[in-house]
């Protein structure tokens, strides 16, 4: 028998005929051979688990959300937009809504876990105080698996600094009226300013000269309210004959009646985007208006006493009322109803103010006046100090925050960080009582360097910033403290 024809055993050895046993070189080769294409192809395969190859799964997915889009994706998005919203309170929270800077964010909340020696889990978590307000502050307490509380750390936020502003002073004052000058205004070019007082006249100025340019007649009572277009050469009145008009300044005459107020009308405001307007007064409503077709949009109910103010604004909330029944309402324009109530304030709130670039306002009664936030009406801060009855407000660029009150007093405040930087008092003119001190309103022209007030004493006042003043001759008189919390309301 040939070698090769020879039978093989399993562990590779070959039998002969004498019975005995000899390994076959060849066959261990090709064992270790095989072997080691086992091993290779274990390496390369393995890790798979002999699942689908990955572009399957991909592929996959990809159709589950062809057919989850298609069957359910109006349901997606709403449940996505639900999420959203969530995250975003979530954010507001932890005091994210503060990046304009209005406050220091407390400290970044603690999500660290400990392994205590016992073999507890603790974690430290932020703890709010029970006052539900923004300026409340977040306590780090170190709590355990089992919800109890061990430590309590970490110390208030401080108020930040404020921001250095110049003082201002009276450079200039402007006499003709014959009555208290209840409002004013300021044209969207800032060449001239327009006034209205009790003496029934409208009396447009030259905002650089002082000069009067145009006197306008047409009113039988008070002149309360002043608006001028920025998109059409139109002058808005209103006034405590109850009627509202619309004054052509082309012709200088009135082309449009406004009727529908029950009584005397107190504020006017225009709507930046849109043609329409806004008027409040004594019959606890504020009426939305058609420029053009001069018809009633809304009457906006809810108030039970006067409305003093009205803002209106391109975002929401596009309308702001306040009221003497101490609360300021934010309105849902489209649908005509109230979208949120504030009531913080004990007293009447006679006066609004929108700040130029952040999205906030600010409302004024006796006993404080209140930051917000938009667009939800969130408490922000209080400005605790004018303690007097707040007749306006007004609110420039650079943050500085102006209130004046029926006893004469003009506060100027930081906006940011609610510091009383300066206190006036204005000096009534020669022939007047003491009494008519009053300032009944105040305002900004566009460049933000001049405040006009409108005063009981019948004179038009301008103040601008001192320019001789420096941080070293006006230093900040700052005494760094705990931001202020919600139980001062």
């Amino acid at each position: 028998m040939d070698e090769s024809e020879k039978p093989v055993t399993v562990d590779g050895t070959s039998g002969s005929e004498n019975g005995s046993d000899q390994p076959n070189p060849n066959l261990g080769l090709l064992s270790s051979m095989i072997f080691r294409s086992l091993k290779r192809t274990h390496e390369c395969f393995a890790t798979e688990n002999f699942g689908p190859p990955s572009t399957l799964r991909s592929c996959d997915q990809v159709l589950m959300n062809i057919k989850a889009r298609d069957q359910l994706g109006y349901i997606k998005d709403i449940v996505d937009e639900e999420k959203r919203k969530k995250g975003i309170a979530a954010d507001k929270d932890d005091g994210s809504e503060f990046e304009f800077g209005a406050m220091p964010p407390p400290q970044s909340a603690f999500e660290k876990s400990r392994q205590g020696r016992d073999g507890d889990a603790m974690a430290l978590v932020p703890v709010k105080s029970g006052v539900a307000d923004s300026s409340s502050h977040v306590t780090a307490a170190l709590i355990t698996s089992e919800g109890q509380q061990v430590a309590i750390s970490h110390r208030g936020p401080m108020m930040p600094k404020p921001k250095w502003h110049p003082p201002w002073k009276l450079t200039r004052v402007i006499a003709g009226h014959y009555g208290w000058v209840r409002c004013l205004t300021v044209e969207p070019e800032n060449q001239w300013f327009a006034t209205g007082a009790a003496d029934r006249l409208i009396k447009i100025w030259d905002l650089a000269t002082a000069e009067l340019k145009l006197t306008l007649t047409g009113h039988i009572s008070a002149v309360r309210g002043l608006e001028v277009s920025n998109r059409m050469p139109y002058l808005f009145s209103c006034g405590e004959d109850k009627t509202v008009k619309c004054w052509d300044l082309e012709y200088n005459k009135v082309t449009r009646h406004y009727h529908g107020h029950l009584s005397a009308v107190y504020a006017i405001s225009l709507h930046p985007t849109v043609d329409i307007f806004v008027t409040c007064g004594r019959d606890s409503v504020a009426r939305v208006w058609d420029i053009r077709t001069k018809a009633g949009v809304h009457v906006l109910s809810g108030h039970t006493n006067t409305v003093s103010d009205v803002r209106c604004q391109a975002a929401e909330p596009q309308v702001i009322t306040s009221s003497h029944d101490s609360t300021v309402r934010l309105w849902d324009l489209r649908m005509g109803r109230t979208q949120a109530t504030l009531t913080h304030h004990k007293k009447s709130v006679r006066a609004l103010t929108l700040h130029p670039k952040l999205y906030m306002f600010a409302s004024a009664s006796a006993d404080n006046i209140k930051e917000w936030l938009c667009p939800d009406g969130k408490f922000v801060q209080n400005l605790s100090g004018h303690n007097a009855i707040i007749n306006s407000l007004a609110c420039n660029e650079e943050g500085v925050l102006v209130s004046t009150a029926d006893n004469g007093t003009m506060n100027f405040w930081d906006w940011r960080t609610g510091y009383n930087f300066q206190k006036h008092k204005t000096l009534p003119q020669p022939g007047s009582i003491e009494s008519e001190a009053g300032i009944f309103v105040c305002g900004f022209d566009h460049s933000g360097s001049r405040l006009l007030t409108g005063e009981a004493d019948k004179t038009i006042k301008v103040y601008k910033e001192d320019e001789s003043a420096t941080e070293e001759t006006h230093p900040i008189s700052w005494k760094p403290d705990i931001i202020r919390g919600a139980a001062k309301f």
